[in-house]
């Protein structure tokens, strides 16, 4: 029988709590999971790709089936280049489930052999979101509960000191 490999692309930037949540409980559902880092033209991040691959590599660092790669294609051809059987997706709101479902649907019309597969976020950790830690710590707030102290410390390093 074929390894099952899965997907989980994201900006991942930075990576939080609520992500390492889905890549430790989708990491146990499959044989292989690749992280997919990749830009979102409608996302300003804050850090580059290279960061982010670094900083996803550090935190995943152990976890023995997952790897973590650098795209910039269609999500459907990347998953087909890497032999996935699905990809994998946190949903934390019914906000998410929307988008998700209408990217679920167009993706299935791209490849219908590659199933998309939702895991809910842990309910202690539905709320994080990357783009709300980066505002959050521009404020000068606490980002300690949403991410690992790593990434709070690049987090910080990328703002002008207050």
């Amino acid at each position: 029988m074929a390894d099952r490999t899965a997907v989980y692309p994201g900006t991942f930037d930075p990576i939080t709590l609520g992500h390492l949540d889905i890549i430790q409980r989708g990491s146990r559902l499959v044989d292989r999971l690749v992280i997919g880092v990749t830009t979102n033209p409608s996302k300003e991040p804050m850090f580059t790709v290279a960061e982010r691959l670094a900083m996803v590599q550090r935190e995943i660092a152990g976890m023995a089936n997952v790897k973590v790669v650098e795209f910039d294609s269609l999500l459907m051809d990347f998953a087909e280049r890497e032999g996935a059987a699905m990809i994998l997706r946190g949903l934390r709101a019914v906000a998410d489930f929307e988008y998700e479902y209408q990217m679920a649907g167009m993706n299935q019309q791209l490849n219908d052999r590659i199933e998309t597969v939702f895991l809910m976020a842990d309910a202690s950790l539905q709320p994080i979101a990357s783009r709300l830690v980066k505002e959050i710590a521009r404020y000068g707030g606490c980002i300690a509960p949403f991410v690992t102290p790593a990434v709070a410390a690049d987090v910080g390093a990328k703002l002008p000191a207050r």
